[in-house]
């Protein structure tokens, strides 16, 4: 098993910043990517960034520039930096493991993202 626990969601307005921590725990050995995905009220979960065990980042084209996601391996967390928010960045962020063996992912309990002025 894999526990995800995310911190550092809240209300912010257009153009502020948060960063958002996930710590994994349980047989993290396995993981090969982390990641943050993000559901706004009545649109589907979509990817914002992710990043694997390797280093290498993928970003959804509407982040790019402005997020910047990071690891620190020692301390099993991943990291969101969210800059020039826009009020569309809102949605309940996700933070995500994927396994090459079942259970292929994992799924944090969400936090929740409100750009508003």
């Amino acid at each position: 098993q894999v526990q995800l626990v995310e911190s550092g969601g809240g209300l912010v307005q257009p153009g502020g910043s948060l960063r958002l921590s996930c710590v994994a725990s349980g047989r993290i050995s396995s993981i090969y990517a982390m990641g943050w995905y993000r559901q706004a009220p009545g649109k589907q979960r979509e990817l914002a960034a992710q990043i694997t065990k390797g280093g290498i980042t993928n970003y959804d084209d509407s982040v790019k520039g402005r997020f910047t996601i990071s690891r620190d391996n020692a301390k099993n967390t991943v990291y969101l930096q969210m800059n020039s928010l826009k009020p569309e960045d809102t949605a309940v962020y996700y933070c995500n493991a994927k396994r090459p063996v079942t259970p292929y992912e994992y799924w944090g309990q969400g936090t929740q993202v409100t750009v508003s002025s």
